[in-house]
């Protein structure tokens, strides 16, 4: 079985000399990209695409989303993804390192905004008429600075991003916590520091004990926090963590099964699979099925 390969952004920028920003329309993008990403496959770089015609589906980290008119998805680099697209999309992508973005922010990490730092966030956005034509400008003046030669054009580029990014944030945001206005901010917060806690301890530590913990508040407070925020206990978010890296894992690995229990830190195997088939219906091995035929 191949492993996933993980694309670079200067596969995609022929004669350019940054690798850290590119541009291109969805159909010149499929065109220029055929051979990379026809297949499932990781990147290593941060994307956001914008459809503005077509159908089809849209398959990241396992999860599939309807693409249409008005679709906006973000991705975070070693998410898995593929797609299936209708011969009449057309649309907009950009992607960016991690290094070009915060070398200019120093205190605006990419993790930050939900969809690139949180596994509970969803990755599409559906607009609306009036927030797809303003996504449709930014993206456009992206793709008109990304071919120009101006003065401080990359300031500018970092700009409209940010202006993609902090509107997508907004509109998230209009589902969150709509009951307790007061709380929301002081628990999103608490949500992104539990989230960014799991990712460096998932292998290890799988007790929602530790992770109250080391935020100072009690387990009960960080499942109260938890489920305003995504509707879901923080044991689910722990568990929902591991198994994804899992799934990554026997995608992307040549190891056996027992060997990549060992790693996500289950010194029994039959323990992992129990884990694994309660929280995606499937078993490991009838994932690879499904996933490597």
């Amino acid at each position: 079985m191949n492993p996933i390969s993980v694309l670079h952004i200067d596969l995609f920028q022929a004669e350019r000399n940054t690798s850290d920003f590119y541009f291109n329309t969805m159909k010149d993008h499929l065109v220029l990209g055929h051979r990379h990403i026809e297949k499932p496959h990781r990147h290593d770089f941060y994307a956001a695409v914008l459809f503005t015609k077509g159908s089809g589906v849209h398959e990241i980290d396992f999860q599939k989303y309807d693409v249409s008119e008005g679709s906006l998805f973000f991705l975070s680099p070693g998410q898995i993804h593929s797609w299936e697209l209708s011969e009449d999309i057309e649309g907009y992508i950009f992607f960016c390192s991690q290094e070009f973005y915060e070398m200019h922010y120093v205190n605006q990490k990419l993790r930050n905004f939900p969809f690139f730092g949180s596994i509970s966030f969803p990755r599409k956005l559906q607009l609306e008429a009036d927030d797809l034509k303003e996504n449709i400008d930014l993206f456009q003046k992206l793709g008109t600075e990304y071919q120009s030669r101006n003065m401080m054009r990359e300031g500018l580029i970092l700009s409209l991003m940010s202006q993609v990014f902090i509107n997508a944030t907004r509109l998230f945001s209009r589902d969150f916590d709509t009951q307790a206005s007061s709380a929301g901010l002081s628990y999103f917060k608490h949500y992104q520091d539990f989230e960014n806690l799991l990712e460096q301890h998932f292998t290890e530590q799988k007790s929602m004990a530790y992770y109250a913990s080391l935020l100072g508040i009690s387990p009960k407070h960080l499942n109260r926090i938890v489920q305003t925020v995504v509707q879901k206990t923080a044991t689910e978010i722990i568990t929902e963590r591991v198994v994804l890296e899992a799934k990554r894992m026997l995608m992307y690995l040549d190891e056996s099964l027992v060997e990549i229990a060992f790693r996500l830190g289950y010194e029994e195997y039959s323990y992992f699979v129990r884990v694994f088939r309660k929280s995606s219906g499937m078993t490991p091995t009838q994932f690879m099925r499904k996933y490597k035929a």
